[in-house]
């Protein structure tokens, strides 16, 4: 005979799931303030390579192509590509791919190329942000390429400073660091200073595990020939960037992170648009996940691959771990079934509370970021952030075992720029700010005051198609023949010159679009 489950009984299954799962959700918390010690060790190391001048890729002064794709971009795109231009690093081409916008980012971007030498457009129907990126590739003439998003704004020396974190043949990709530039809301100014701790600090524990599991959308380079490689971007995914990354990790490369090539982006300023991006964000992990299931915990892909069961764990599990545990306190405080004494709650709680804000100060003081400890403020939504997140995670499990199509979901661009640093104004819905007219032009107008010769871009180079191409000793050496000066004393490594993971095809954000 079946007896119904009472109240009380109902309360000690929920009180069980509180103890056990508050435990585990505890101990992943600990665990990762390893990212505090090894982003310690990073800066280290970094500060030591600079000291030493350790040689990298911008001692070779390759040539850069940065793809910018858009799709309804007119808001930004011209404080986008400014920054750009106005880099002091001269050897630069800027390539925008209109990716049959409907506003008026054809006409702004028309007229960006017929302003700056250095500038090409170039128009397709619309087929997504994947083929606008591919196309870019294809048109491009670039050593490095760089790919951004349209709202980016570059501050003046990140792209040396990206093209610096090619500091060793085995590094196959590097990310900067993408920040908030609309800081005109309350829900912006949190995720500006979540970013310093959930893309500052992180990544840099991550690049010193050489686990860094995405180079992000916003600002991110690769060697042209690690793309002839592995092939372009996969546009049937939501998270092209994210998948592209995981195939350099596949085929034995680094990606590392550079802290100092800053590029400040617009967050998400309503709760809708924070909603539809995280979830495009979550299906394109989950999507990746898929294409690249063979490399989760698979120790031939070194400790990327032990990595990735980890990453499954924080991403995917403990975030339905998250919302299971919420689900069980109602009925724990209802039945006072506490499992442990309440005090020890109170006490847990405030030492949690504290412990975020210690870690979220030295994120910010670490990203040399001292002015946004002034959105400290926004904290106590941390919690409220978290719970959405984790619901975010359910309804993209939700959406991939469904089947249903995944739509970009792109943000609408508002033009807002509250970083004074930048030495740009909002451009409202015009795009019309010009406030980096003269600046952006400097680099060429001096030199033809001077009488020299604007330097010309190399010929075209034929776009790699996408495809998984097994990595041998003969292509990574193929790698770095743009790379003829010695590598400061250092040996490349056995590791990556003997027989490397095969490329295959078969797939931590910033706060940042």
């Amino acid at each position: 005979m079946n007896v119904p489950i009472g109240i009380d009984g109902l309360g000690a299954v929920a009180a069980t799931v509180l103890f056990w799962g508050g435990l585990a959700l505890m101990v992943f918390g600990i665990i990762k303030l390893v990212a505090v010690p090894l982003a310690v060790a990073f800066e280290w190391r970094e500060s030591r390579r600079r000291r030493r001048g350790h040689h990298t890729l911008l001692d070779e002064r390759p040539w850069v192509s940065v793809i910018v794709p858009a799709y309804n971009e007119g808001p930004v795109l011209a404080n986008c590509v400014r920054s750009l231009v106005a880099s002091d690093y001269d050897r630069i081409e800027v390539v925008i791919v209109d990716d049959g916008s409907t506003d008026d980012t054809p006409q702004v971007a028309a007229a960006l190329a017929a302003r700056y030498a250095q500038v090409r457009s170039v128009r397709q129907e619309n087929a997504g942000k994947g083929a606008a990126l591919n196309r870019g590739i294809a048109v491009s003439t670039g050593e490095v390429l760089f790919f951004v998003d349209s709202d980016g704004i570059f501050a003046p020396g990140s792209v040396a400073e990206m093209l610096r974190g090619f500091n060793h043949p085995d590094v196959g990709a590097v990310c900067g660091d993408d920040r908030p530039v609309n800081l005109n809301r309350i829900q912006t100014r949190l995720l500006a200073v979540l970013s310093h701790a959930g893309t500052g600090l992180v990544r840099r524990a991550l690049t010193m595990l050489g686990c860094l599991p995405i180079v992000s959308g916003n600002v991110g380079a690769f060697p042209r020939a690690v793309l002839e490689q592995i092939g372009g971007f996969d546009e049937t995914t939501v998270g092209e960037d994210l998948e592209l990354t995981w195939r350099v990790h596949r085929a034995g490369f680094r990606v590392v992170f550079q802290p100092r090539a800053l590029v400040y982006a617009e967050s998400p300023s309503t709760l809708r648009t924070l909603w539809r991006q995280r979830v495009r964000w979550a299906r394109g992990l989950l999507q990746t996940m898929r294409i690249h299931a063979s490399m989760i915990g698979n120790l031939r892909y070194r400790t990327f691959g032990a990595y990735l069961v980890v990453n499954t764990l924080t991403m995917v599990v403990m975030p339905l771990l998250q919302l299971l545990v919420l689900a069980s306190l109602p009925l724990v405080a209802v039945t006072d079934q506490f499992p442990v004494e309440r005090s020890v709650l109170g006490v847990l709680g405030w030492l949690g509370i504290a412990l975020s804000l210690a870690v979220v100060s030295f994120a910010v003081l670490l990203n040399r970021a001292a002015r946004d400890l002034r959105h400290l403020w926004t904290l106590p939504l941390w919690p409220i952030y978290s719970t959405a997140l984790a619901a975010v995670m359910a309804c993209a499990l939700w959406k991939e075992a469904r089947g249903g199509p995944a739509s970009w979901n792109k943000m609408v661009r508002t033009g807002v720029v509250s970083v004074a640093e930048l030495g740009v104004g909002s451009t409202g819905d015009t795009g019309t700010d010009q406030s980096l007219g003269v600046a952006a032009e400097a680099p060429f107008a001096t030199m033809r005051q001077v009488g020299m010769t604007i330097p010309a871009a190399p010929a075209a180079r034929r776009a790699p198609r996408h495809r998984a191409t097994p990595a041998t000793a003969v292509a990574v050496r193929d790698v770095h023949t743009w790379i003829d000066s010695p590598w400061n004393g250092c040996e490349r490594s056995p590791s990556v010159l003997g027989a490397l993971p095969g490329g295959g095809l078969l797939a931590q954000r910033s706060e940042v679009s």
